[in-house]
């Protein structure tokens, strides 16, 4: 027989949406257990991009999750959209009176992480063999043995599951309980991380007639750049010489020089758009990538995942000291409602700056022109401005 743990509420996942929705639920005075199959290390090595909207921030640093974003973050008042053989900035500060910040999303993880185990939180890392039961009554289980060999179980009275975009949670919803929506797109990223000087202050977004480019940082000597692809693409068929005359052919169209160094790892990101509606059954609800998945373009995979959490706390901070799991339908309504925003600007980021697989001369120079009457444009340069910084009031 496991050894059982009762708990308010348990948490499938322990990434920076499980992790920070136990803190959040804490502060509230609400007892939370998390779990995941990876060890705390296997999280901190798997480096990824991260552009954190200004409620991000917020949420953050008014929660006491992290100090460092704001010391290490880098704050970026704008992008710059090159195009059409120049380029054109984006200025939010001017235009919203907004800014994102640069902090990778590992660095986030290791800030909630360590706040974590600061504040005595249950979690647990390293666990295998992880299933859930019982979600359609008001006692849903987890089962896992945990790093030690010891099989476990957390009954909770409620379920969360934030396991990432191959979520054992959502499988666990019955097809007929649940709607799938689901996007495939015919490109991908080949994505490096080279050792050099930043070449741009602000991330550049760039279109041409070879594809997409996309030139961010991560610190003052390591840098991120990403260039469309096949998806089929092997990146160990590309030698660094050949990756940087692809990437430097894209910019200087647009007059652009990078500058270049080792790089010291290479892979390529597929693209999808995914979402499952409703984001509750019974007494599970879902969150971040569990959820939904939108292509990275418009930088809002993390961003979405805690604005969920944030929605999250609030409606079970109610709910869980009432007893009632009624409240969280209003969850999954406020949640879905910024999904599809975010959904909408990520499909029209991507397909506004990516060169079709079978694109006419035509389709690219009607994309310039969209491009070209958006940075004319206030009003257009106004909404790219909002959507990309966050949507004012947590909206």
């Amino acid at each position: 027989m496991p050894d059982v743990t009762r708990t308010q509420v348990a948490v499938v996942g322990g990434g920076p949406a499980g992790l920070l929705l136990s803190h959040l639920l804490q502060r509230s005075g609400i007892d939370s257990v998390v779990v995941d199959i990876r060890t705390r290390r296997e999280i901190e090595e798997a480096h990824r991009a991260g552009i954190l909207e200004h409620d991000s921030v917020r949420t953050l640093v008014d929660s006491g999750a992290s100090e460092r974003v704001m010391h290490e973050g880098a704050q970026h008042d704008g992008i710059e959209l090159a195009f059409g053989g120049g380029r054109h900035r984006i200025d939010f500060a001017g235009l919203v009176g907004a800014s994102t910040r640069l902090y990778p999303q590992t660095e986030v993880f290791v800030d909630l992480a360590d706040v974590r185990e600061r504040d005595g939180g249950d979690v647990r890392f390293g666990v295998t063999d992880v299933s859930v039961h019982d979600v359609e009554t008001d006692t849903p289980a987890v089962r896992f043995t945990d790093a030690q060999g010891v099989a476990q179980e957390v009954r909770a009275g409620v379920l969360v599951g934030a396991d990432g975009s191959r979520s054992a949670c959502r499988r666990a919803v019955p097809e007929a309980h649940r709607t799938q929506y689901f996007r495939e797109y015919p490109y991908a990223w080949f994505g490096i991380l080279c050792e050099a000087p930043p070449s741009a202050e602000e991330l550049i977004y760039n279109h041409s007639e070879r594809g997409f480019a996309l030139i961010s940082q991560r610190t003052e000597s390591l840098q991120r750049m990403y260039f469309q692809c096949d998806p089929d693409t092997d990146p160990e068929d590309w030698s660094d010489d050949r990756i940087w005359e692809e990437l430097q052919t894209r910019l200087q169209s647009n007059g652009c020089t990078l500058r270049e160094g080792p790089i010291t790892s290479r892979s390529v990101l597929p693209f999808r758009s995914f979402v499952q509606e409703p984001m509750r059954h019974g007494a599970m609800v879902l969150a971040g990538d569990a959820a939904h998945t939108v292509p990275p373009t418009g930088a809002k995979g993390l961003n979405l995942a805690i604005a969920d959490v944030t929605v999250l706390a609030d409606v079970l901070a109610r709910a869980v000291p009432a007893g009632d799991l009624g409240l969280l339908d209003e969850y999954t309504e406020r949640a879905l409602a910024r999904v599809w925003k975010a959904q909408y600007f990520s499909y029209w980021m991507t397909t506004l700056l990516h060169r079709p697989p079978e694109a006419s001369p035509f389709d690219v120079r009607r994309q310039q022109g969209e491009l070209a009457a958006l940075v004319s444009s206030e009003a257009g340069s106004t909404f790219l401005a909002e959507a990309y910084c966050g949507w004012p009031g947590g909206r």
